[in-house]
């Protein structure tokens, strides 16, 4: 496989992001890994091989993984201006008999409330369980979760007790609900499935997984722990899941991915799951999985269809508190997910609140372990009707009863808005997202608005009639 001097050279620096280099540069790496030409070291080109960032890890992991089956099939090269679309050919399957889905595992998932598939659970769902690398994209609230849930327990054999799927999600909330919804769908294949999260007891993840599970659900950091200690046995994985696929490659987890992946086997079914999918991150991915079913949404149809947007508008950061409290009798209503950006201002904002007799919880990822669980059980079974979250909250939590989400601060990101406001208005059912945005803000928001092709009006006064 040539790497061109321009291919070297975006691997090396990018003008755009100081991170993209690094991005690609551990793509790369995957590339030549699934290539049965790379035997060794020598064949990969140098300036691979001496990127900054890699003092330690290149001959241990090339050492693990030089040897490729030949029969392991590369997806042709895409040129950098492709189209990505869904894959021709793909189609909606109306409901779950249609898809061959066990008997028992059909009971499952009834019982749990489904009655039909959701789009792209009608898209994806044969091709997962008919062994293909898949690339999943919807807009939240669509039912990608419980996707994985269902793939997995379809393809996972009961009868070998062995680790066969592993999912990886860039949240301990996000992993362990996963955790929660294979176990609920699985419960008549007795499916055993275990959450392997920072913050938990090692000494618990280690007797579940000595004990033996079917299927892992958990964090970068604490499943690539278990791999090393030799407690999380890696030789019977058949299934990659990356949830939330466009974080995990993102800077925040590109070295935990890398080093949970160099431990699987290398006829490994990939599969990658997220409402946003960067460009960049389906180029590079569509050239180390195998000839990759693609089941895409473009930006412009990612509206959250049933999600009416608002925008309030406050001419100082001060003032938005005021405008909180004058909302808090529509914001307990039903349920309500507020987003501030920093953990700091989710402190704050909760002790401003309560000093001044409003009930509200909070949550972000400098809590405990035990404590964000707890939390998350009386929201779930709405004990608290109000909480104050960072963008830990963000990313795939389903929690039914949430109409209203408000962000307090504008996400740092765009493609952070559709997560947030996505936790509003699961499953088609009606939702409403409020944004305070300040002067300087104005710009942001627009800059949203034309990116998802969406409309964001100024807040009626009968928006507690809405929700």
């Amino acid at each position: 496989m040539a790497l061109s001097l321009q291919t070297q050279t975006q691997l090396t620096k990018s003008k755009d992001d100081p991170n993209k280099g690094y991005i690609l540069w551990a793509l790369q790496i995957f590339i030549l890994h699934k290539n049965p030409k790379f035997k060794s070291t020598q064949s990969i080109p140098q300036f691979l091989l001496s990127h900054p960032s890699n003092k330690t890890t290149n001959s241990s992991f090339m050492a693990t993984t030089s040897v490729v089956p030949a029969n392991r099939r590369r997806a042709a090269l895409q040129p950098e201006d492709a189209d990505f679309e869904t894959t021709e050919g793909v189609k909606a399957i109306g409901s779950f008999e249609e898809m061959g889905i066990k008997d028992d595992l059909l009971r499952g998932i009834y019982q749990y409330g489904f009655e039909k598939p959701s789009a792209i659970q009608q898209r994806a769902v044969t091709p997962i369980i008919q062994g293909r690398d898949v690339i999943a994209q919807a807009q939240s609230g669509t039912g990608k979760s419980s996707m994985i849930a269902l793939t997995v327990c379809q393809i996972v054999d009961t009868s070998v007790r062995e680790v066969q799927a592993l999912i990886v999600s860039p949240t301990r909330e996000l992993a362990s609900q996963t955790e929660k919804v294979i176990l609920a769908i699985g419960d008549f294949i007795n499916i055993q499935a275990h959450a392997c999260v920072g913050g938990k007891s090692v000494g618990e993840d280690i007797r579940k997984l000595e004990y033996g599970v079917h299927v892992v659900s958990g964090t970068p950091g604490r499943v690539c722990d278990m791999i090393k200690r030799r407690t999380l046995r890696t030789r019977a994985i058949k299934l990659l899941v990356l949830d939330e696929s466009d974080e995990m490659l993102s800077r925040g987890f590109k070295d935990q991915i890398y080093d949970v992946y160099r431990y699987l086997p290398p006829d490994l079914q990939v599969v990658l799951i997220s409402a946003t999918l960067p460009h960049e991150i389906l180029e590079i991915t569509n050239k180390f999985m195998t000839d990759p079913v693609r089941i895409l949404v473009k930006r412009d149809e990612l509206t959250l269809e049933g999600i009416k947007q608002f925008f309030v508008a406050v001419e100082r950061e001060e003032w938005k508190f005021d405008t909180l409290c004058d909302l808090y009798d529509t914001l307990t209503i039903t349920q309500a997910v507020i987003f501030c950006n920093t953990k700091r201002k989710v402190d704050w904002l909760t002790e401003k609140m309560r000093n001044n007799n409003f009930t509200v919880s909070s949550m972000h990822g400098d809590m405990p372990q035990k404590e964000r669980d707890a939390i998350m059980a009386e929201f779930r079974a709405g004990t608290t009707r109000v909480l104050i979250t960072t963008d830990v909250w963000a990313r795939g939590l389903d929690v039914q009863q949430v109409s209203l989400v408000i962000n307090y601060d504008l996400p740092n990101n765009r493609e952070l808005y559709i997560h947030r406001i996505g936790r509003s208005g699961r499953f088609g059912r009606k939702g409403v997202a409020i944004n305070f945005v300040k002067s300087d803000d104005i710009k942001i928001l627009r800059d949203i608005e034309q990116y998802y092709s969406t409309q964001i009006d100024e807040m009626p006064m009968n928006v507690a009639d809405l929700i």
